[in-house]
């Protein structure tokens, strides 16, 4: 059985985490919020590549989007738990196809990175942590959330149909 990080295509295909992240549709948005392109490609990758590969997938896409932030927190220890979490969901139970499951874990992960964002922030700048409270930091938060979770059946389905294919060549 092929592992799907031999799959240059599969490859290929995670360069269109950051493209999408700096194009940042606005057809596809909510309030000018776009989704999480990372948990997007990473729940089908882990899913079906397993633990390892989803962490590894997980610290990459981490350092490539933190390169685009000038700011000190961090998307790389949530997306690393979420490839890590993702992976042993796809190797110890059964096969996970409903769309409704593909929604809600990608709601989970994005949530859980929006958090993680949010709790770095307010650690790095402690002493002004009441102006971040404001309304736009739970604006984005719901808003990613919600918008990553109603693409996610579409997307991540589909994503999960090839690349099972793929696995099995």
């Amino acid at each position: 059985m092929a592992r799907l990080h031999q799959q240059p295509i599969c490859l290929a295909s995670s360069l269109l985490v950051p493209w999408l992240t700096l194009a940042a549709p606005t057809w596809l948005s909510l309030s000018g919020v776009g989704p999480c392109w990372a948990v997007l490609w990473l729940l089908p990758w882990a899913l079906v590549d397993g633990p390892v590969s989803g962490l590894t997938a997980g610290l990459c896409l981490g350092l490539v989007l933190d390169g685009f932030n000038l700011g000190g927190a961090s998307q790389l220890p949530a997306l690393m738990a979420l490839g890590w979490w993702w992976g042993r969901l796809g190797r110890r139970a059964p096969p996970i196809q409903g769309s409704f499951n593909l929604g809600l874990l990608a709601w989970i992960g994005t949530a859980l990175v929006g958090l993680s964002l949010w709790l770095q922030t307010l650690l790095i700048q402690f002493d002004s942590s009441v102006s971040l409270l404001h309304s736009w930091g739970l604006h984005t938060f719901l808003a990613q959330s919600l918008i990553t979770g109603l693409v996610a059946p579409l997307l991540v389905s589909w994503m999960l149909l090839i690349w099972r294919r793929l696995a099995r060549a």
